[in-house]
């Protein structure tokens, strides 16, 4: 029984002391490291190479971007900024010359081209004996200068008369005779004036028309400076709508003297435009309205047509005061010609003779009055701004005939 009992106590004490050992143990296994603080960073593998460079890349110390210097060079320099494009101003509005007495001061320009008529004719009165050879002379001289057949008949018989009665000529009474003479055949009792003046409350309306070449676009222009010198205010229709630049031309005058344009759109409706440049007139209360027709050639028929269809239309708002039909002073009786069928078409109430200070035969105002029966409102004397001027027949017979 005692050793039963001795047994178990050994048995217990060395259980005991094996799971002391085991505890022990357990307590001293050490634990995992701690992870570093700052990561290594492996370098990305070189790129490929071939041949002598195809070779283990060596290490090399790198730098940042702060640490790198720039190479030097001039300091940078600073674009400016493009200044802002503004819109371009308004051109200034011109102040045209006063039309009275605008003959008078052209008329140096006039007499240049226009003495071989006045100077010839009084250098064969001059001579002492007029036979019939020497009024043949002063015929030719007459038909020369365009002054038509029946006109020039009509003079010559008249200077036959009165130098028979004179009987001696002082070279003053030849020219006070000359003058005479011309002025009757040039016509100093026709109304020249340039009818403006409507007789309601609507403004007055005056229609241009003539062929191309004639200047018929810058005598519309020049002609809405003639008014605003006068006082008036001025609108104007740029109906001529088959030439591309007859607009921009027609406006381009009138920004000049501050005149409002009415324009379509290209190739388009003449009568159209004319119609609404009219209404335009009428709702700013305009005092004339200016209307730039295409130029019209007098062999198209149907171009013709169109210019009667621009009245009629225009004539829906108001009768038209004024017709002017320009024509070119250089091309004689050839104009004639134009002028004619124009006057079939339209009432032609004036005549508007341009181109008269170059090679134009001044006999051309007195055969134009007498073909169709209409003055000569207006002429033309150089590429000026303000050289039209009204056609004064007192300042012109002098300038036909020299000092």
């Amino acid at each position: 029984m005692e050793t039963v009992i001795l047994a178990v106590v050994i048995a217990v004490v060395v259980i005991g002391a094996l799971g002391g050992l085991i505890v022990s143990s357990r307590r001293r296994k050490p634990l995992p490291p701690a992870p570093p603080t700052t990561p290594d960073i492996t370098a990305p593998p070189a790129e490929p190479h071939v041949g002598e460079e195809a070779e283990t890349p060596s290490d090399e110390e790198r730098r940042t971007i702060e640490e790198v210097g720039l190479p030097g060079g001039s300091a940078p320099v600073a674009v400016e900024e493009p200044p802002s494009v503004e819109a371009p101003e308004a051109p200034p509005i011109e102040i045209p010359e006063p039309a009275a007495g605008r003959l008078v001061r052209l008329r140096a320009r006039l007499s240049r081209s226009q003495n071989a008529l006045g100077k010839g004719l009084l250098t064969l009165l001059s001579r002492e004996h007029l036979d019939d050879e020497t009024w043949e002379e002063i015929e030719d001289t007459l038909l020369t200068a365009d002054v038509g057949v029946q006109p020039t008949q009509e003079l010559v018989e008249r200077l036959r008369e009165r130098v028979k009665v004179l009987g001696t000529r002082t070279p003053q009474e030849l020219r006070t005779l000359l003058r005479e003479e011309l002025l009757t055949l040039v016509g100093t009792d026709m109304d020249r004036t340039v009818r403006t003046e409507p007789e309601s409350t609507k403004p007055g309306i005056v229609m241009v028309v003539g062929v191309n070449g004639t200047g018929k676009t810058t005598t519309t222009g020049k002609l809405a400076r003639v008014l605003v010198a006068d006082g008036r205010s001025v609108v104007l229709g740029a109906a001529d709508t088959f030439r591309a630049a007859a607009a921009d031309q027609l406006q381009t005058w009138g920004e000049r003297v501050g005149a409002h344009t009415v324009r379509g759109p290209e190739a388009g409706d003449p009568a159209s435009v004319a119609f609404d440049a009219v209404k335009e007139g009428k709702e700013i209360a305009a005092d004339v309205v200016l209307i730039d027709t295409a130029g019209r050639l007098h062999t198209k028929t149907g171009l013709m047509d169109e210019l009667g269809k621009v009245k009629r239309v225009v004539e829906k708002h108001a009768p038209i005061d004024e017709v002017l039909l320009v024509l070119d002073a250089t091309t004689g009786q050839n104009g004639l010609v134009q002028a004619r069928v124009f006057a079939e078409v339209v009432d032609i109430t004036g005549i508007v003779l341009t181109k008269l200070d170059g090679t134009a035969k001044g006999g051309i105002v007195v055969a134009v009055q007498r073909d169709l029966g209409v003055p000569v409102k207006l002429v033309g004397l150089g590429e000026g701004a303000d050289d039209l001027a009204p056609f004064e027949p007192e300042a012109f017979v002098d300038a036909l005939i020299g000092d």
